[in-house]
């Protein structure tokens, strides 16, 4: 507020002739900033916290050309590619419904978590290819390209996907077999005899 000029300094900064203004006016004017000052709350070191404000800066949508968002998701082997855009809320993994690729309900269920926590159920239509892992670990993977898809068409959604944990991928992929044990840990029996 304390770079606010009056109609004479303006008129002298762009050296045109000044408005004659009432005295009256010219007097409340230039009352009118202190008394803002006054006004203004201060914060800890008694500095004026009125001034210009921050705005917290979003990401930006990202969208292709057809106008859908894009993203990859992951989950112990599996890597799913997923493209978002508006519709009906259909889901399309590798080709075929979400209800005969994922058969069991609980898989279903990963997948549409987010779609539940963000309130954007039958919003979205989804189209998936997953390659590896099992089907537990495809449904992971799918959900995460959901999610990052997700926040990348509404990037205001970023905060609440990723407070319920749908961002990270999750790192419990299955660890290799080790030279000379059975699995990654396991020995053989072993007897003395």
């Amino acid at each position: 507020m304390a770079d606010k000029k009056s109609l004479s300094d303006l008129a002298a900064l762009t050296s045109a002739e000044p408005e004659t203004a009432a005295p009256e006016a010219a007097a409340t004017e230039a009352a009118a900033p202190a008394a803002a000052e006054a006004e203004a709350p201060a914060d800890d070191h008694g500095a004026s916290t009125q001034g210009p404000q921050i705005e917290a800066v979003l990401r930006e949508q990202q969208l292709d050309k057809q106008g859908r968002a894009y993203a990859t998701g992951r989950r112990k082997d599996a890597v799913a590619r997923v493209w978002l855009k508006p519709g009906t809320g259909k889901i399309v993994v590798n080709g075929r419904e979400q209800e005969v690729y994922f058969a069991r309900p609980t898989l279903r269920l990963v997948i549409n978590q987010v779609f539940d926590v963000t309130d954007r159920k039958g919003q979205y239509d989804v189209i998936a290819t997953v390659k590896g892992g099992g089907l537990s670990g495809q449904a992971g993977a799918v959900r995460h390209g959901i999610s990052t898809a997700l926040t990348r068409y509404e990037p205001a959604l970023r905060t609440t996907v990723k407070r319920e944990g749908f961002l990270t991928r999750d790192p419990r992929v299955v660890e290799r077999k080790k030279y000379g044990r059975a699995k990654a840990r396991r020995s053989f029996q072993f007897s003395k005899r």
